[in-house]
């Protein structure tokens, strides 16, 4: 692999006799591996942990995920060992996980943020942004499939949330950059790398951390991440970050089995992950906390205007007594005839957060009220609370359920007329309607598998 020769001088000046190593790792092979989502995955897990994560394995070869109707039911989620590592800094930081406020800021496809709504109880909210607008259809489909119901996506500038101030208990800052621990699974990075590259991300990210500052509570956390070995990029960031704002630099403790490397650089500390020493990605992660008192409450500012999502009374919910494993930790509202689900502990913030921000999907859609009947959305069938005992439910085999996932066209021969939630291994994959004799598959067209159903099975 030819790297540039001023990126070989700088590792050089970090590992030392270490170097040759190092580039040798970045011709072997990525290693694979996923975090199963607790709430769903019904299996013993054979695979080999990974050790700073509590749900995170490595598979010994990488298979066709697009054939696993399992991912598409959200029982899991493919993801680099190495970013998993945000676990230990919310795990290490955060001794109580419950009623919090989260940020994750640059959030497709959706890793961090599948993963925050994994660890902090489900009566913290959730907020994944994207500021980039193309990336947050696939965003949302996978906080959708995750199907925990407490999170907000949103579509937003940094410099958008200067005005939320103080709202959040801790923000995850996986900020863009140049790429440089990616070299072993994307070759092309090489080839757009360059010194100046380096300076204008370092300039960018800086931006980013000013921007975002005001909306962190005092005493609150930031997490900041990358998948690059620079210390601009790094390290004196979060030295600028702590030196032009009330900051202060916090560390956690290291297994020496991890292999993970304490880093000290312009008298800040983080902590990087090398692909000759981890089974894993080059990855940068530090820590730092807002000064102050924490403990003070959120000023709500006056609507704009008259709110879209209208709260809906006893009776306008009777008709879906049964349908939530514990209906008492969720409000349900109605926009247009859309039925909307909010964690009832927050449902003041994601009201705030719709008025305030770009919201693409809040909560779970639960369905359309027609005049004819109830019309289940996708992310029902998705969602973790449901019961599914309230609807007909139709188990089938990985052939049908990958027929299904394409939306191709079956006979479902127990099935009742009306709505049934089809699923695999227990796990809900979507809607079919039952019509006389058609029945019609409401899995979304634009999710559909495109392959081939003989190269699947």
């Amino acid at each position: 692999m030819k790297l540039p020769p001023p990126f070989k001088l700088r590792m050089a000046e970090f590992l030392g006799p270490e170097l040759e190593k190092f580039i040798d790792s970045l011709s072997s092979e990525s290693p694979v591996s996923i975090r199963v989502n607790k709430n769903k995955y019904p299996f013993d897990i054979a695979y080999k942990p990974i050790p700073w994560t509590t749900t995170g394995y490595y598979l010994p070869e990488r298979p066709s995920f697009t054939a696993d109707p399992l991912l598409h039911g959200g029982a899991y989620y493919v993801q680099e060992a190495s970013s998993m590592f945000v676990e230990q800094a919310v795990r290490q930081v955060f001794s109580e996980r419950s009623g919090f406020n989260v940020l994750d800021l640059c959030a497709a496809p959706g890793g961090k943020s599948t993963h925050l709504a994994a660890l902090f109880d489900e009566d913290s909210l959730i907020v994944s942004n994207e500021v980039i607008k193309s990336r947050v259809t696939i965003l949302s489909e996978n906080i959708q499939k995750w199907g925990t119901g407490n999170v907000v996506v949103t579509n937003n500038d940094p410099k958008d949330f200067k005005d939320i101030k103080g709202f959040f208990d801790c923000i995850v800052v996986d900020a863009p950059c140049s790429g440089e621990g990616m070299f072993r699974k994307n070759e092309s990075a090489i080839d757009e790398w360059s010194e100046d590259n380096v300076q204008l991300c370092a300039q960018r990210q800086r931006r980013i951390l000013a921007d975002i500052w005001s909306s962190l509570k005092p005493g609150g956390v930031l997490i900041y991440s990358t998948c690059t070995y620079s210390p601009n990029e790094n390290e004196e960031n979060l030295a600028w970050l702590c030196e032009n704002y009330e900051a202060e630099n916090l560390t956690i403790k290291l297994d020496d089995n991890w292999r993970i490397k304490e880093s000290t650089h312009s008298g800040f500390t983080g902590y990087r992950f090398y692909p000759h020493e981890t089974q894993g990605e080059g990855f940068f992660l530090a820590i730092v906390r807002k000064k102050g008192e924490l403990g003070k409450e959120f000023k709500y500012p006056k609507k704009k205007g008259k709110s879209l999502f209208v709260p809906m009374d006893a009776k306008a919910i009777a008709p879906f007594s049964g349908l939530l494993l514990m209906p008492e930790k969720w409000k349900y509202f109605l926009k247009n005839d859309m039925v909307s689900l909010f964690p009832a502990i927050k449902s003041k913030e994601v009201e705030y957060l719709i008025d305030a921000l770009n919201v693409i999907y809040a909560g779970v859609e639960v369905g359309q009220l027609t005049k004819k009947e109830f019309r289940p959305e996708h992310a029902l069938a998705l969602f973790g609370e449901l019961n599914k005992n309230y609807f007909s439910v139709i188990e089938v085999n990985k052939e049908t359920a990958l027929k299904f996932l394409r939306k191709d066209d079956q006979v479902f021969e127990k099935a009742i007329e009306g709505w049934s939630l089809l699923t695999y291994n227990g796990i809900g994959l979507g809607w079919v309607k039952k019509v006389g004799n058609r029945f019609n598959n409401y899995y979304p067209k634009e999710w559909r598998i495109r392959l081939s159903l003989d190269k699947m099975i």
